[in-house]
């Protein structure tokens, strides 16, 4: 018997269903959003006759892509089965005969993400966005963890960590992925880059794998061969744009963005790539984490060795931390074992296949010292494992080596699943120092100097102390610590300086220094020296840089024996704490209000002060910006109240920021619980 094909009048596509069942809706249920490898429902009214099992016929087409093709899997027609197939494109009727069919559709774990169009019969035209899904035990991103999933994947705020590896300090993000326009932005970066340019058709198949995501992403985030979407600046110059530092969240980047022809966003800085391409990650279903590397190295010539120079003051260019993501998958295009998180780094430092992008690479090639493996080993284990040498410069252009104990690949943290507090990953990326297992990895990755190394008792040793509170605004003493352990007394010159300096190791302004000619060490184990650095506001206060960064460099010169020492160390000045209170019980669409506060911790007055305040769901995508028209003075509050309507249920982060003429760029949060 002949099929009949049904005469379709209209169709639903039950947006809110189907974006809640796949774990979508917060993006809206104006348009279906969906994920791969799993069913979604469309309800068809017919025109004339009635469904029937077995004598009803339905031909569907699918695409992707500017040229849609069978052979790359981004085009596929099928006609009705009596169930779903997951494992390919497959329909089903799952409602009873009669004149209105419920369908349900099914896509291949392995789809290209993006928008499709579905074709129904001789006539109906749907349009649809499809995503990863961790969820599905056949994709490659799948995740087995709810909580994990909530979240690297559903989670809209975090935690990135910022600071020195003696002082990490938390810093509040608005991811944001779910904000109005951000997906369709998420797939506009896509869409813009130079491999879609070149060969669309190649490049929309390409979709299917999020290895071949990943390093889009890693290269169009930054705009530094590409329409990316962000500048970076490492100076203290912004004009023609903001500090990277202004940013709280991934939202007005990406909008501003998408919204003006794909021009880039001025300024971004590491911990902002990293968070933009932390955004659009979870955007598209994959999994993702920001991760901050402390003393990170930067390896320009492969040979695992980073070389550095000090002047005759002892002061160092030194990173203080790099910030990149983590994206979750397996790695079916390697050999078994190198399935979970992958190191993506989207901010520009080297090229990788001519374009400036890294990875992603498994962390455990990273560990392991398989440096061979895709994408970029070298670079990213270099910025982790990487052996500095370091020597002084003199005024006449000679240089020697000089003694100083600097270690690579500190504290690399995250964010913990679930709460605020931070997740040391350190052993994700390596064994423990000394140890077998390290040996053997150096061994693979061929490190000669780290197999090398001998740890040398020396006969002096110098260290650098700081005092237990630091706070901006205030005076404080730094100690430069020296030990003899040496049977004879020494002679030696101290120079203990300090300047400001960026995160990334730019150094500013003399913040206060000390030259002694004539230091005398008593002999005998142990004996120490203690000499004190003031630093004083009024010294400081100029020349520190946005991040509240100042480097203290202690360089001994033994007179006996001509050896140099040195100790670096780079401390933070606490920013003053942002007090947020929540006015009433937090509802979904009920208008709430927020009273936020400052105590000035300056010896002046604090003007122009301005709190900016954005949360995912609970500011409606917007900034909310209160100035304050008075004088703060030393010791007075800056205060202010701020209306809010939530609209989702659940934990959101509210994030501020506080600016003013001599306190900048301040960050704080409060966690707020949205009942329904």
């Amino acid at each position: 018997m002949s099929r009949v094909s049904l005469e379709i009048a209209r169709w639903d596509l039950e947006c809110e269903f189907n974006n809640t069942d796949h774990r979508t809706e917060l993006n809206g249920v104006e348009q279906l959003i969906v994920r791969r490898g799993q069913p979604f429902t469309i309800n068809l009214h017919l025109r004339s006759g009635e469904y029937q099992p077995g004598g009803s016929a339905l031909n569907l087409t699918v695409e992707t892509g500017p040229q849609p093709s069978d052979q790359y899997g981004t085009r596929a027609s099928f006609g009705l089965t009596d169930q779903i197939d997951t494992s390919r494109w497959s329909a089903a009727v799952t409602s009873p005969p009669g004149y209105m069919v419920s369908l349900s559709i099914c896509s291949p774990p392995d789809a290209p993400i993006g928008r499709w169009r579905l074709t129904l019969g001789q006539g109906g035209l749907v349009e649809f966005v499809l995503l990863y899904n961790p969820w599905c035990t056949g994709d490659v991103v799948y995740m087995d963890s709810e909580e994990k999933l909530m979240e690297y994947v559903l989670a809209q705020d975090g935690i990135i960590f910022r600071g020195s590896w003696k002082y990490l300090i938390p810093t509040p993000w608005n991811f944001g992925q779910f904000e109005d326009g951000i997906l369709e932005a998420c797939l506009r970066i896509l869409e813009m880059n130079p491999k879609c340019l070149r060969n669309p058709g190649k490049d929309a198949s390409g979709r299917k794998n999020p290895i071949y995501v990943s390093r889009v992403l890693s290269a169009m985030v930054n705009c530094n061969d590409d329409k990316g979407v962000l500048l970076g600046r490492w100076t203290d110059d912004y004009d023609g744009g903001v500090s990277p530092l202004s940013w709280k969240g991934s939202v007005e980047i990406l909008r501003n963005w998408d919204t003006n022809a794909c021009q880039p966003v001025r300024f971004g800085q590491c911990w902002v790539f990293a968070a933009v391409a932390c955004s659009v990650s979870r955007a598209l279903g994959i999994p993702c984490r920001v991760v901050t590397n402390y003393n990170s190295a930067h390896d320009t010539n492969s040979n695992l060795v980073i070389e550095r120079y000090v002047d005759e003051n002892g002061q160092v260019v030194q990173k203080n931390y790099h910030c990149w993501v983590e994206n979750w998958m397996t790695r079916p295009d390697l050999k078994p074992g190198f399935d979970g998180w992958q190191a993506m780094d989207p901010t520009p430092q080297e090229k990788s296949e001519g374009v400036y992008c890294c990875g992603p690479i498994p962390l455990k090639a990273i560990k392991e010292g398989e440096l061979t493996y895709k994408y970029d080993a070298p670079f990213v284990f270099a910025e982790v494992n990487a052996d500095v040498h370091t020597f002084m410069k003199h005024k006449d252009g000679t240089t020697e080596k000089i003694i100083s104990s600097v270690q690579v690949g500190l504290k690399i943290s995250t964010k913990s699943v679930g709460s605020d507090r931070r997740e040391d990953i350190t052993h994700l990326y390596k064994y423990p120092e000394g140890s077998d297992e390290e040996r053997e990895a150096f061994t693979k990755a061929n490190h000669q100097n780290k197999l090398l190394q001998q740890q040398e008792n020396a006969g002096l040793l110098i260290a650098i102390k700081v005092s237990a509170e630091m706070r901006k605004g205030c005076d404080f003493d730094v100690f430069a610590v020296v030990t003899n352990n040496t049977p004879n007394g020494k002679k030696c010159r101290l120079v203990f300086g300090s300047r400001a300096v960026s995160y990334n190791g730019i150094l500013g302004e003399n913040c206060g220094f000390k030259d002694l000619l004539n230091v005398a060490l008593a002999p005998g184990e142990g004996q120490l020296k203690r000499v004190p650095l003031r630093m004083n506001y009024s010294k400081y206060a100029e020349n520190l840089t946005e991040d509240n960064l100042i480097r203290l460099a202690a360089l001994l010169l033994d007179y006996g024996t001509r050896e140099a020492y040195l100790a670096v160390r780079n401390v933070v000045l606490e920013n003053p704490e942002i007090k947020v209170r929540i006015l009433g019980e937090p509802k979904e669409n009920r208008k709430l209000a927020a009273e936020i506060t400052l105590q000035n911790p300056l010896p002046v007055p604090l003007q122009n002060c301005c709190f900016t305040v954005e949360g995912s769901n609970l500011t409606g995508g917007q900034i909310i910006t209160e100035k304050l028209n008075s004088t703060v003075e030393p010791g007075q509050d800056a205060k202010v109240k701020i209306y809010f309507t939530p609209t989702h249920s659940g934990q959101r982060k509210l994030v501020v920021d506080f600016d003013s003429n001599k306190l900048c760029h301040v960050k704080g949060y409060r966690n707020v619980i949205i009942g329904k």
